[in-house]
């Protein structure tokens, strides 16, 4: 532990550091021919001088005050020997914003010397954030301060020498000033992988002087891009030292100070021009090429001085001997700007971009995986590699932190991080213009998540003592709530939001199209197949950790749910209404998966999720990722036998038959346990359709009849029909022909004329099978005519496909192969989004050609079903398809043979 004298030493030295400071701030106060500055000095003085007691003698109360000094020095510089005429009116703005920036850190320092001791160590942290909020303040003057002071300094050197005035030391200043007029552009980027033919384009693009707009997202590369443009040789052949880059986010974005870094950038020795007239001369003497880096600061429509900047930038853009480019964030650019997409990086290049920062090991499938879910984004990448190589980590290390942190990983012990560069877009003044004047602004709700998040707990996730200071998830007290609220809804969802939804999923939100119009003109979120979505990266730093804590996505998923709750049934006009899920099934799984892990007892959710599936079952079948979440419900949960029965539904149709079997097997054993007859006797009937499937007859007739039973004990004449129907299919699969006949006879004797139609139609299509399987053609093309009349008079897709495949096995049959084919070929042309139907058709197809011994058609196809059945899981399918291959590939063989010897003899 230091020594008494030694503390004592370290506060003298500091104490001493600040008397310095507040004798110059004294002695440039005495010496200032401006009263708004003299002000300024005498706030700077208080500051200081408040900071010297022994209370703030800290290290960061010092530090602050030092800074403050350097304002100070900045602003004697500029203002020593002038006359308060001489200064700018952007300098005089700054000034006075200096003076009362200070006098406000002053009365706040003084109101933290009150508190009492347990009070500081509570607010120590907030303290911290506050020095650092002040600290940035007093930085953006001193830049302020600087720029009008280079500005400044070119104006006396002009008029020195236009008087004749000045000794050596004033020609030396001149000359010095002239020569630093021109400024050169930083250095290119060490490598910028993936983007060579995008480079090569571009500078195509400037030889020809034609202007160039890069606009992306942050973070995508722009500014690298740009440089390594103007650092490219052909560009350098054509525009030698006259290659210019103005950073438009490093001063403020107001028109004076536009044109006063556009002289300095380029070297006209202009000062404070008030428009573009002075520089015009200059403008046309040569040919250059002048790139706007970060053009959004002062493109941004709603900026207070947008107007009169934009025709500036549309000037530049039109004079003959100059190339203009632009990087922006923002689309509101000059019209006739090229604008060459900027696309997303290739996994290679992405890899190439990680590995040439984090040379710790060889190239890893982690980290691909890593990168693919950043959308290959080029700052995400880098700060990743930074972070990771900056800490030491392996990549097991590296892929715990991300599935931990997420986000909150992207950002280096430098403070570059991926949240800056988004919050720099949420800051603009287009996305502050997007609140409805009526809702006031109001801070963003700290969450039971973020309180975690904040929690001593959750630091044992962050390694290093920096980045355990950091905040887990910022939110800026300054962000419209309203427009942020929308954006974490669309980041919210993997695939977006289907731009035709907007008016139902927000129907409170005023301007709603516009709003999200303004998103994609700020890059925010782009367009894709209908959906506005975003960058992986910018979707989870927007994400909210609680989904719970947002209002609108709560509303969202309630406007979902009640979507989802129609009852659906192909006899019902509007079963058509929700082919919607075809569409967004991604994201109402995603939605369902999320909610159904916040509270896993409730019973809402997990009805919606039966629901869900039931769509999926009609208008999209495939496998759903809630599968293992269903499974693993206690066996007593209220909703856990309707799922797993909707659940081995899609099983079935999908083709994965013992999948759908050993989860009937379960909810029957549920069923029984509660007792309830009918619930048993659905779950019976279905079983018994699946063991059908699976060649197991006898099981399955004796699971019909006992469903067939409780039906007629409970006097429920159309699920007898649904029993019957099933009862003959599983008869005549058996070959029990006119046991068949019978259960399919009087199952259509059952149905009512009218309201059950498309029971009718799949009767009348089992009818006709077995009249197939008899050989009694004409009686059983009758039934599936007027299964198809039906059918067609609804537009049952399905129905539709199996009565065509019914038809197509008759012909077959019959050897009539060409008309076979064609009802084939209309079975496929009702498969839409139905893979498993698909597959069915080109099987038969397979099959037919293998009969007319077109057996390289006949490979291809079965082939091709057979990728398909193996993709669903469903393994009897794959199973009959690798037979049709073992005779097909038989058939070849032979026909090989037979070629042979009949070429011998």
């Amino acid at each position: 532990m230091a020594s008494t004298s030694q503390r004592h030493d370290g506060r003298d030295g500091l104490s001493s550091a600040l008397d310095t400071d507040i004798q110059v701030i004294t002695r440039a106060r005495d010496t200032s021919g401006i009263p708004p500055a003299q002000d300024a000095f005498d706030s700077a003085g208080a500051l200081l001088t408040t900071i010297r007691d022994p209370m703030f003698n800290k290290q960061e109360y010092v530090d602050l005050g030092r800074l403050c000094a350097g304002v100070c020095r900045a602003l004697d510089r500029g203002s020593k020997g002038r006359r308060l005429d001489e200064v700018s009116p952007l300098a005089l703005e700054a000034i006075g914003e200096l003076t009362t920036t200070v006098a406000t850190i002053q009365r706040e320092i003084v109101k933290l010397g009150k508190r009492n001791a347990a009070s500081q160590v509570l607010h120590a942290k907030n303290d911290k954030d506050n020095i650092a909020a002040w600290s940035r303040d007093l930085n953006r003057i001193l830049h302020i301060f600087s720029t009008e002071l280079s500005i400044m300094l070119v104006a006396d050197g002009h008029r020195n020498t236009s008087t004749g005035q000045g000794g050596a030391i004033d020609q030396h200043r001149t000359t010095q000033a002239s020569v630093t007029l021109g400024e050169s552009p930083p250095p290119p980027p060490r490598a910028c992988f993936g983007r060579d033919e995008l480079i090569v384009e571009i500078v195509g693009l400037t030889e020809n002087l034609e202007p160039v707009a890069l606009i992306g997202a942050g973070g995508i590369g722009k500014t690298s891009i740009a440089l390594a443009v103007l650092h490219h040789d052909r560009v350098k052949d054509r525009f030698g030292d006259n290659r210019r880059f103005l950073r438009c986010d490093r001063f403020p974005p107001s028109y004076l100070h536009f044109l006063a870094r556009i002289s300095q950038v380029i070297g006209a020795g202009v000062a404070n021009p008030e428009d573009l007239t002075p520089l015009r001369p200059f403008l046309s003497s040569r040919e250059m090429i002048l790139f706007l880096d970060n053009a959004e600061s002062i493109l941004d429509p709603q900026g207070a001085d947008s107007q009169k900047i934009k025709a500036v930038v549309e000037e530049l853009s039109r004079f003959e001997n100059i190339c203009l480019g632009i990087t922006s964030r923002i689309t509101t650019v000059p019209p006739h700007c090229n604008r060459p997409v900027v696309p997303t990086l290739s996994a290679e290049s992405a890899c190439d971009i990680f590995y040439a920062i984090y040379t710790n090991g060889g190239r890893s499938n982690v980290i691909s995986d890593l990168l693919r879910q950043l959308d290959f984004h080029a700052l995400s990448i880098t700060l990743l590699a930074t972070t990771a190589a900056q800490n030491m980590w392996d990549y097991d290390r590296l892929a715990k932190e991300w599935d931990a942190r997420r986000v909150q990983v992207l950002q280096t012990p430098d403070k570059d991080s991926l949240a800056a560069t988004i919050e720099l877009s949420l800051g603009s003044p287009t996305f502050r213009q997007l609140v409805p004047p009526s809702e006031p602004h109001r801070p963003v709700p700290r969450s039971k998540f973020h309180r975690l998040a904040a929690s001593p707990a959750f630091s044992k996730f962050i390694p290093s003592p920096i980045l355990r200071k950091l905040d887990p998830s910022p939110i800026p007290p300054a962000i419209p709530p309203s427009a942020r609220e929308l954006l974490k809804v669309v980041a919210f969802f993997p695939q977006g939001i289907d731009e035709k939804n907007l008016d139902w999923l927000f129907p409170t939100t005023p301007n709603r199209k516009e709003i999200f119009d303004k998103f994609c003109v700020l890059s925010l979120t782009h367009r894709n197949n209908g959906f506005i979505t975003m960058l992986a990266p910018i979707r989870d730093y927007l994400c909210p950790l609680d989904p719970e804590s947002s209002p609108l996505l709560c509303a969202t998923k309630d406007r979902y749910f009640t979507r989802l709750s129609a009852y659906l049934d192909p006899d019902e006009p509007g079963f058509r209404e929700a082919e919607w899920i075809k569409s967004e099934d991604v994201n109402v799984e995603h939605l369902l998966d999320v909610f159904t892990s916040i509270d896993p007892g409730a019973c809402e959710v997990w009805d919606v999720c039966c629901h869900f599936m039931d769509h999926l079952y009609w208008h999209k079948p495939r496998h759903t990722l809630l599968g293992p979440k269903i499974e693993g419900l206690p066996d007593g949960h209220q909703s856990k036998s309707n799922c797993l029965f909707k659940l081995s539904k899609l099983f079935g149709l999908i083709g994965n038959r013992a999948e759908a079997k050993r989860l009937l097997i379960h909810t029957l054993t549920l069923e029984r346990e509660k007792g309830d007859d009918l619930w048993v006797a659905r779950t019976l009937r279905f079983l018994c359709d699946v063991n059908r499937l699976l060649g197991l007859y006898t099981e399955g007739i004796q699971q019909a009849e006992e469903a067939l039973e409780i039906y007629k004990r409970g006097r429920d004449t159309i699920n007898q029909v649904q029993c019957l129907k099933q009862l003959a299919w599983l008869l005549r699969d058996d070959e029990q022909l006119d046991g068949a006949e019978n259960a399919a006879s009087r199952a259509i004797d059952l149905i009512p004329e009218k309201g059950q139609e498309y029971l009718l139609c799949e009767s009348h299509r089992v009818l006709g099978n077995i009249y197939r399987d008899k050989g009694e053609k004409e009686k059983a093309l009758d039934q599936f005519k007027t299964a198809l009349r039906i059918a067609s008079r609804f537009n049952w897709q399905d129905s539709l496909f199996w009565i065509h495949y019914s038809m197509a096995e008759l012909f077959s049959s019959e050897g009539e192969f060409g008309t076979a084919n064609t009802h084939v070929q209309q079975a496929k042309s009702h498969t839409v989004d139905d893979a498993y139907n698909l597959g069915r058709a080109v099987k038969l197809q397979a099959r037919l050609r293998l009969r007319q011994h077109r057996l390289e058609e006949a490979r291809s196809e079965v082939l091709a079903a057979l990728e398909v059945f193996e993709r669903l899981g469903a393994a009897k399918d794959a199973g009959d398809c690798r037979e049709i291959l073992q005779e097909i590939e038989q058939a070849i063989e032979s026909q090989s043979i037979s070629g042979k010897s009949d070429s011998s003899t």
